[in-house]
């Protein structure tokens, strides 16, 4: 069993960072192959047609390649910096890899994947990693770019849970509810099911990346040179991906206004202006006004998380809500 011992010099070195490469390239293997691997059908039935003229690209056959079941190599979705990580910072990334790492790990795959000529002959050309940028450049266009204001809400909203709890109670704390296989014990993380020995972070600290399409399992890096870390399902990710992101109902919209409702239905768990504002594609200084408004009436509250701000619903809000 793997596993990731940890002192109190990485506690302190722990941080968050979103990942949209790694979510992109989840949801193409859904969407372009026959399991949808835990995205519901309506998401696939309705990015399947967008995603239609990429499948000939053989670009995608060496993606499928370079993915075993349970593992895939990490140069194409290398652990993000900062949790600003854009999709344009992990192609950087991805262009930047080195070629050594970028070859090694390819023959690895090579040899255990039962993979096409075509993808091979991709694979093996000079080029090779400006195709899979520019192809995932593609792919985002259509597949994800739209949704991932909502998305990126979503482990924005995660991440101040999560370092709330680490800052506040440690390990334990934060891990609880993280994934039914990821547990504390004895000063280190068990990572159950995945094969490997006893890694000591030794000060460097654990990255842990939330996600919205590795759900309902979760991912590790635990080779080197690589920085170590976690990607787990985000929370309410299972609500979102069934039910779909929050709608106005006309009874509230009638009453406050469509924009201003749909902001107080953002709001059942906390959320700065900038995050409203990018999730909903509204203007920032419109999303303040709005706030301002639900501030004073009582439906809003709104509380200092480090450098943020961060707004959420009342019980009047919660209330007025049902």
């Amino acid at each position: 069993m793997l596993r990731f011992v940890v002192g109190a010099e990485d506690l302190l070195r722990t941080r968050f960072a979103l990942s949209p490469v790694f979510d992109l390239i989840n949801l193409i293997r859904a969407v372009a192959g026959p399991h949808g691997r835990g995205v519901p059908a309506s998401w696939l039935a309705r990015l399947r047609p967008r995603f239609e003229p990429l499948k000939a690209d053989p670009v995608l056959d060496a993606i499928h390649a370079l993915h075993l079941d349970t593992s895939g190599a990490t140069f194409i979705c290398p652990p993000p910096q900062r949790i600003g990580q854009t999709i344009e910072d992990d192609l950087a990334a991805l262009r930047a890899a080195p070629p050594p790492l970028v070859q090694e790990e390819i023959d690895y795959y090579l040899a255990r994947s039962s993979s096409s000529p075509a993808a091979r002959e991709v694979l093996n050309a000079p080029d090779i990693l400006d195709r899979l940028a520019v192809f995932l450049a593609a792919a985002w266009s259509v597949l994800l770019a739209e949704d991932w204001p909502k998305l990126r809400l979503l482990c924005e909203r995660d991440v101040v849970h999560r370092s709330g709890e680490l800052s506040r109670a440690g390990w334990e704390a934060a891990l609880s509810g993280l994934h039914p296989k990821l547990r504390w014990r004895d000063g280190g993380i068990d990572l159950i099911g995945r094969r490997g020995h006893a890694t000591v972070l030794d000060g460097a600290g654990l990255l842990l990346v939330p996600s919205v399409f590795i759900w309902p399992e979760f991912a590790v890096f635990a080779d080197e040179p690589w920085p170590k870390a976690i990607v787990y399902p985000v929370r309410g990710v299972a609500t979102l991906l069934e039910q779909g992101p929050p709608e106005a109902p006309e009874h509230l919209a009638a009453l406050i206004g469509r924009s201003r409702a749909l902001i107080l239905m953002m709001l059942a768990d906390p959320a700065s202006t900038s995050q409203l504002a990018r999730a909903l594609g509204m203007a920032v200084g419109a999303v303040g006004d709005h706030l301002g408004v639900l501030l004073r009436s009582g439906v809003v509250e709104r509380a200092r998380a480090g450098r943020s701000v961060l707004y959420r619903r009342t019980p009047l809000g919660d209330a007025l809500v049902r």
